[in-house]
């Protein structure tokens, strides 16, 4: 079979990786559209993964909206060369459209309950949308299924990733001392229009705190002040996860990154004034801590909060977490092939 991938954001690069190579091992033949958007270039290319640009990432909305118009021709222009019996993608704005256009089965999955302008654009053209157990947002009625866990689960998976802690020295992980890993994002996802970050004092003085304690790690999609470059992660951009793993704890307004740390096993605080479903779920077992109003003082004491867990007490909420859930990656290379325009 023919299948083209959408790729838009650095973490759908992490998503599709494993279902891309289970695919390839199957003899399907895979398309990959991408977009320069922060490292997705870079991982793809990490990764060996071969792959088209035909779009780079606005800033503003109207620049958004160029995007898209700019991304649907694009697609539609790649799609009709290429003739895929079927369309994937993590959000699925382009592949829904282009799909609808040329009666090509577009096949989403998604987990962002808060993002209006994306269900718009999406929900009404998806051939089928794949979500959450736990997501509570707005679904294509009578064309969604859920699925057990999160999408950490289909590259993060112990069957798909082992931390290796070598890996992590040479990203630059520093031994004998704790190690916190600070994500910050760009907040010009169409999903993240009227929402904004950490102001600079307080980014300021949690680093400053932290960093009398440990060695501070910090990934920013947006430029930081001079007196923080120092403490930027410098390390290849598709070993990262090992340096995580290896963290005594992550900190950071990336819902996605959050949900990561868990699944490696690393006590998180997700520090933003937004939800995910997973968030929720996982600050329900106890996994996560959750800092909708950030400041410096609140940032300190949820980090003391995380380094006073008794392992044992820790391992067996991530115990009951992991209770149930797949390795992703196999249930998205048969969803989305039991799809295609090629299934008799």
């Amino acid at each position: 079979m023919k299948i083209l991938v959408e790729i838009v954001h650095p973490a759908d690069v992490l998503f599709f990786l494993n279902p891309i190579r289970i695919w390839q091992s199957q003899g399907h033949r895979i398309l990959v559209a991408s977009r320069r958007k922060d490292v997705t270039i870079d991982l793809l290319d990490a990764f060996a993964i071969e792959h088209h640009v035909i779009s780079s990432a606005g800033s503003r909305l109207l620049t958004l909206g160029m995007e898209l118009a700019q991304r649907d021709v694009a697609l539609w222009r790649v799609a009709r060369k290429f003739r895929p019996d079927v369309m994937c993608g993590f959000g699925g704005v382009a592949i829904s459209h282009v799909g609808r256009l040329m009666s090509i089965p577009a096949i989403s999955f998604y987990d962002t309950e808060r993002a209006p302008l994306q269900h718009k654009l999406t929900l009404p053209f998806i051939s089928r949308l794949y979500v959450p157990e736990s997501y509570d947002g707005p679904v294509a009625r009578g064309r969604t299924t859920r699925f057990p866990g999160t999408k950490d689960f289909s590259y993060l998976h112990p069957e798909n990733f082992v931390p290796d802690r070598g890996v992590a020295l040479a990203a630059g992980l520093a031994e004998g001392m704790p190690n916190y890993f600070l994500r910050l994002v760009g907040w010009q996802a169409n999903h993240d229009i009227g929402r904004g970050g950490w102001n600079a004092d307080t980014l300021q003085g949690f680093v400053d705190s932290i960093s009398s304690r440990g060695r501070v790690h910090i990934s920013s999609e947006l430029p930081l002040p001079p007196e923080l470059e120092c403490y930027r992660y410098r390390g290849p951009v598709a070993q990262v996860h090992h340096l995580l793993a290896s963290c005594n704890c992550y900190i950071g307004e990336s819902a996605t990154m959050a949900g990561e740390a868990v699944l490696l096993g690393v006590p998180a605080i997700y520090a933003a004034n937004d939800r995910r479903c997973y968030t929720d779920e996982l600050a329900e077992y106890g996994l996560l801590w959750k800092l909708p109003a950030v400041d410096s003082e609140s940032l300190c004491r949820a980090v003391a909060e995380t380094a006073a867990l008794d392992p044992g007490q820790w391992a067996g909420r991530l115990a009951n977490y992991l209770e149930g859930k797949v390795n992703l990656a196999r249930y998205i290379a048969r969803e989305v092939l039991s799809h295609s325009s090629a299934v008799s």
